[in-house]
């Protein structure tokens, strides 16, 4: 393997700061894969596999290899009458394969319409909106364990899923996913249950929803409510939901009545981190080339910034007064490098 030297990172990643990569390299099969890690080894560097660059944030030059994944693919390896399962490729766009399965009339993924990245991030962060989660539709992945240098299968139960994280995510760097196996069905549950859902279908005067109508729905929310990357550099949501147990959520709505928060367990709640940052008066708040969007606290956006370190330490101010006025400490969603 040949890798290129001291490539610019702005091109490969949403927030588009000035950072560069020492070295750099594409991968579009598996056996690139074990060239890649074994040429790190050898040489001593660190690696990072970048997707979209959509959940990243660099915050200085990377002294190792970026592997920009690209193994591409959407391959029927199984159906049933009531279902089919897809194998696709780790560096699929993920809302092609999204819109390419609604178009099929396969459920299961129309709620995670428009959600930025590809298809090998999915899985690391377990990606979830308006009711859905990926867990629920995912098979197995395949993936290159760096640790024992072995190629292995993950079946769902064994990735670790949880709120916004995954095996993957706990051990960076461990497993290279190239492939996603995911159960799709045809004869789908639509979850219209979310509330900008049923309002955006109510007001299209829609009954009887179907998948096309479910995506379209998402797409339209997400479209107002997110800024587009390639205006404004961002990373969507750059905050988690914290989750609290009922009692402490409890002791916190007795200061703050009108605190926005969903029970997710008999003895836990998810706060709304937009609410939380709103309330602390970030919404719509510009520092120079950085900001809080004006339609989502959620998200931090870029006017132009040269280092990630702006954003980050953007970022580091709200958590102070979110911590300061609630108690409660935001865990950054974005993956900081």
């Amino acid at each position: 393997m040949t890798p290129d030297l001291n490539i610019s990172l702005k091109p490969f990643h949403f927030f588009a700061s000035e950072e560069k990569s020492k070295f750099f390299t594409r991968i579009q099969n598996e056996n690139q894969v074990e060239e890649a890690v074994h040429w790190c080894h050898e040489n001593n560097y660190p690696f990072l596999i970048l997707g979209a660059g959509s959940n990243v944030l660099f915050t200085q030059n990377f002294t190792g290899l970026v592997a920009k994944m690209e193994v591409m693919g959407i391959k029927k390896i199984n159906e049933t009458s009531s279902e089919v399962t897809l194998e696709v490729g780790a560096g699929e766009n993920w809302h092609h394969f999204v819109s390419y399965c609604v178009q099929k009339g396969w459920g299961g993924l129309e709620n995670l319409s428009l959600i930025p990245g590809t298809v090998g991030a999915s899985p690391i962060q377990n990606i979830g909106a308006y009711g859905a989660e990926i867990q629920d539709c995912i098979e197995q992945v395949k993936a290159y364990d760096t640790l024992t240098q072995q190629w292995i299968n993950l079946y769902y139960k064994e990735c670790g899923f949880g709120y916004r994280t995954s095996v993957f995510k706990i051990h960076p760097n461990r497993y290279i996913i190239t492939h996603v196996q995911y159960i799709l069905q045809k004869q789908p549950i639509l979850k219209t249950d979310y509330g900008a859902i049923r309002e955006v279908l109510h007001d299209k005067g829609i009954k009887n929803p179907s998948l096309e109508n479910i995506a379209a729905a998402v797409t339209q929310i997400r479209t107002l409510k997110f800024p587009d990357p390639k205006i404004f550099g961002n990373a969507g949501s750059f905050f988690k939901n914290p989750v609290l147990t009922k009692e402490k959520y409890t002791e916190l709505e007795k200061s703050f009545p009108h605190i926005i928060a969903h029970p997710i367990s008999d003895n836990e709640y998810k706060l709304a981190a937009g609410w939380l940052i709103e309330s602390c008066g970030w919404k719509g708040i510009r520092k120079e080339n950085v900001g809080c969007y004006e339609k989502q606290a959620l998200v931090i956006v870029s006017y132009g910034i040269e280092s990630g370190k702006e954003v980050y330490d953007f970022s580091a101010e709200i958590i102070h007064d979110v911590q300061s006025k609630f108690g409660i400490t935001l865990d950054r969603e974005v993956n900081v490098y």
